[in-house]
């Protein structure tokens, strides 16, 4: 009879953002140790709260499986003799499989071993499995505590482990597992005691403990948008906070603060940052998109002295609020523009100067890649006053208090200092996406130098050595590298990435050719993955993603056109018929030297007209990819699959005559450097 297993781990409160890496891990390590162990089960879930991470197994069975497996052994010539007696090596060889010699089976010329083992007892197993299971949980940071040896995220505090109604016994870090649980640290009524799984959430749901993240997380949007809803207006919930705030609580409750309106004068971000990084408050705003003098919380218990708590929260934001206030005041005191000469004081990376020589650099960079992307033709003065003010705001107190907010301060600076409100927009966008999902910079001018930006850490990082290996990436050069290839295809940029990377490498100095070389092809490479993340992430064949890389992805925005365009045609009756024509072409064309075609040489008319084919193609497709109508290049590339199996039927391409022999292989291999102006169609596999 199967029965349900329980384990909870109770703790000090864990950091909420460690939460949903530790849930993840112990269920896919509960389902993982399951299957190894031959423990049938229905399902895996792990909930949690800030003090506890359970596991609930549903329907495990009470007995292993039974494992029947066939072991080989040596070769029959070497286990036994001619006259058929066993050998040492047998003898060796079924006495490490635990069977007698005899028992021993031939089969296609090796001796096996039949080892029959019966499954165990599940109960008997599980102390040691549950043990395993926390000693193996990871986390980003683990602490000690008092003289224990054993290292977790937080103090053990205590243990559940059940199968059914039994208590499984094992000991971790001196707490001895039962069948004792804790409620809310300041609501509950005291231990409680478990019988089962099946009564884990009732009873922690009578002590004032939402168990179930997903209900919790339920709860409290409902909450917080009744709540906005009752003062004329709607909730901004980030989910990034949302997710946070509910591995913050265990019986959450909501509440509302307001604070003073001379607060509003302050740029919007300017509120909302502190809100939310520091206080982990929702903003309110109302029906014409304005912030109202309004925040929503989040409390971790009921709503007794909630007008204490409320009093107590309004007064915590209201003095990150006059700090938010005097900066801003104190920072008009200075033009942005005047602010830029601070830069000098702050070092970029060591032996790569200072910021100042950053903001240098960003001018020359930014105008570069709005000049060799047609784009700058009214841009390049804007674009450079941007990049001169992109990095001010560093300097200013603001920033200072509320990092979060360089960028979003710098436009509002350039604003009131009198700023082209374009280069005020490209301030803030040049560091636009900060994260996955975020807003791309919408205007050339922030999209150049945003790239220029990236571009100048990136290309700097990888100078010092500093390539992010494995899941170490320290400077976030992977993000920001994710950004430039986003931007890229968003603003349609034709760019060689090779001249951008020979462009920055002038300007931070480097000069070493052999240096210059292994940067190129280790950023090339580093970019090459970027994309094709973001070509997997649309769903394009791997074999297509990899026919169109193999042809080139200097110019991103070209090398995704092509994979479109791959995408969309590749699977058609006619381009499948295409891709086996051209890639029995280009097998044949590794061998030819040149592709110059000698038409003298072509007497068979089957190559002749092929000959015609290529020609017309040739002039077709050459005008096609000056726009990149990549969709009838293929169209045009699969016109010639007719012509290609009828020279084959006809024509012996490796005659003994050596010079139409040649002819015939530089016809072939130029159908094939045609067709490698999209992708190399070879790699595409048939359907």
């Amino acid at each position: 009879m199967a029965k349900d297993i329980l384990l909870e781990i109770g703790t000090e409160e864990i950091p909420a953002k460690f939460m949903p890496g530790a849930l993840k891990q112990l269920a896919e390590a509960a389902k993982a140790m399951l299957v190894a162990e031959r423990i049938g089960f229905s399902e895996i879930r792990t909930v949690g709260t800030p003090r506890r991470l359970a596991l609930i197994v549903r329907q495990a069975d009470e007995q292993q499986a039974d494992k029947r497996s066939e072991n080989k052994g040596p070769a029959v010539k070497i286990a036994y003799s001619d006259d058929g007696t066993p050998s040492k090596a047998a003898q060796g060889f079924a006495r490490g499989q635990g069977v007698d010699v005899s028992q021993l089976v031939v089969k296609d010329g090796y001796v096996y071993a039949i080892v029959e083992e019966t499954g165990r007892s599940v109960r008997e197993l599980l102390p040691q499995l549950l043990h395993s299971l926390i000693d193996n949980l990871n986390f980003p940071k683990n602490m000690r505590w008092g003289n224990i040896d054993m290292r977790f995220v937080r103090p053990i505090r205590w243990l559940v482990a059940l199968f059914g109604s039994d208590i499984i016994p094992f000991t971790v870090a001196e707490v001895a597992s039962g069948n004792i649980t804790r409620g809310h640290r300041f609501m509950s009524k005291g231990e409680i005691a478990l019988s089962s799984a099946d009564d884990y959430f009732s009873k922690l749901a009578e002590n004032h403990v939402m168990v179930d993240q997903d209900v919790r997380r339920t709860v409290i949007r409902e909450q917080i948008e009744k709540m906005a809803v009752s003062q004329g207006g709607t909730a901004s919930i980030d989910e990034d906070l949302l997710e946070e705030v509910i591995f913050l609580v265990e019986y959450p409750t909501s509440l509302c603060g307001r604070f003073e309106d001379k607060y509003l004068s302050l740029p919007p971000e300017a509120i909302i940052t502190p809100m939310r990084e520091h206080q982990r408050y929702f903003p309110v705003f109302g029906k014409d998109g304005k912030l109202l003098p309004v925040f929503i919380t989040i409390r971790n218990g009921g709503a007794d002295y909630i007008d204490i708590v409320r009093h107590g929260n309004e007064r915590v934001l209201r003095a990150r609020l006059d700090d938010a206030r005097f900066f801003f005041e104190e920072d008009q005191k200075i033009k942005l523009v005047d602010r830029v000469e601070k830069l000098k004081t702050i070092v970029f990376q060591d032996g790569l100067g200072t910021m100042y020589d950053k903001t240098k650099r960003l001018e020359e960079l930014a105008a570069f890649i709005l000049n060799h992307s047609g784009k700058g033709e009214t841009g390049v003065v804007s674009a450079r006053r941007a990049a001169y003010l992109a990095k001010a705001d560093l300097v200013t107190g603001m920033v200072n208090e509320f990092t979060e907010l360089q960028g979003v301060m710098g436009r509002e600076y350039a604003l009131l200092s009198g700023e082209d409100p374009a280069v005020a927009t490209a301030i803030y966008e040049h560091y636009l996406p900060r994260f996955a999902g975020d807003e791309l910079p919408q205007s050339a001018i922030g999209q150049a130098v945003s790239i220029a930006d990236k571009l100048d850490n990136i290309v700097a990082t990888f100078s010092r050595g500093l390539i992010p290996t494995g899941s170490q990436d320290p400077f976030a050069l992977r993000r920001q590298a994710l950004g430039i290839v986003n931007i890229l295809l968003q603003g349609q940029y034709q760019v060689s990435l090779d001249q951008l990377f020979a462009r920055t490498m002038d300007l931070l100095n480097i000069t070493t050719v052999e240096k210059r070389t292994k940067i190129t092809a280790d950023l090339q490479e580093f970019f090459r993955l970027r994309l094709k993340n973001i070509l997997t992430d649309e769903k394009i064949r791997y074999d297509i993603i990899d026919a169109v890389m193999a042809v080139g992805t200097d110019d991103v925005y070209d090398t995704w056109l092509r994979a479109k365009a791959v995408s969309v045609d590749g699977g058609s009756a006619a381009m499948q018929k295409a891709v086996q024509a051209l890639t029995r072409v280009a097998n044949l064309a590794k061998n030819a030297d040149s592709e110059n075609v000698e038409a003298d040489l072509l007497t068979d008319k089957a190559e002749a007209a092929l000959y015609e084919a290529y020609e017309q193609a040739h002039k077709k497709i050459s005008q096609l990819i000056q726009t990149q109508d990549y969709k009838h290049v293929l169209e045009a590339l699969a016109n010639l699959a007719e012509p290609i199996d009828a020279f084959f039927s006809a024509v012996m391409v490796m005659v003994e005559d050596q010079k139409v022999r040649n002819n015939r292989l530089a016809l072939l291999k130029s159908i094939t450097t045609l067709a490698q102006r999209v992708a190399d169609l070879s790699k595409i596999a048939a359907n």
